[in-house]
């Protein structure tokens, strides 16, 4: 049985105090909630595998550790196999592929919802409410601009959800704005 989302957030908090981590925790499922429901998919359960996929990044932030022994938590606490596999498979370094809509849906949205809210912050406004695709791919091109986000990844994503890039920031744009205030995003709008 699938722990409920309740107690996904609890186990969430339980292993992360850092604010922005636990922010895109709730970008990252806010995005994948938001294709489980257009690809007529398990919205919760999405949206559970999608808030916990890097809740033990805090406290084990090393590749050798991340996501493995969240895994291993999660399998203590009675988390369906499909869940691990989903985490393990958002991380190319664990060599775990990616084969289901959801595992490719995770990925994409991963870095996706964290480069949106990036690109929501530096707005005037400071909010996903008035960003638009094209301003994200602008931003893209900018190798300074949130560097650490691989952009191969961004492209990649889209691609294995078999999406125009345009298309998929798009949805994630979209499917944040819903979750605005929850992701501090609404900005001065």
């Amino acid at each position: 049985m699938t722990p409920t989302r309740d107690e996904a957030w609890r186990l969430l908090n339980e292993y992360t105090q850092n604010d922005r981590l636990l922010k895109h925790a709730l970008a990252v499922e806010a995005a994948v909630r938001g294709y489980a429901r257009e690809f007529d998919e398990d919205e919760e359960g999405w949206g559970i595998v999608a808030l916990l996929h890097d809740f033990d990044y805090e406290r084990l932030p090393s590749p050798e550790d991340h996501p493995y022994r969240g895994c291993e938590i999660l399998r203590e606490r009675g988390y369906p196999e499909h869940v691990m596999r989903a985490i393990l498979s958002h991380a190319d370094y664990t060599g775990v592929t990616r084969e289901s809509r959801l595992e490719h849906t995770l990925f994409a949205c991963d870095e996706m919802a964290g480069f949106v809210t990036a690109a929501a912050l530096v707005r005037p406004s400071r909010s996903v409410l008035d960003l638009e695709a094209k301003s994200v791919r602008k931003r893209m091109k900018d190798k300074a601009f949130a560097r650490a986000v691989p952009r191969d990844d961004l492209r990649q994503g889209a691609e294995e959800l078999g999406l125009p890039l345009d298309e998929h920031i798009a949805n994630v744009i979209r499917f944040m704005r819903a979750a605005a205030d929850e992701l501090g995003l609404r900005g001065s709008l």
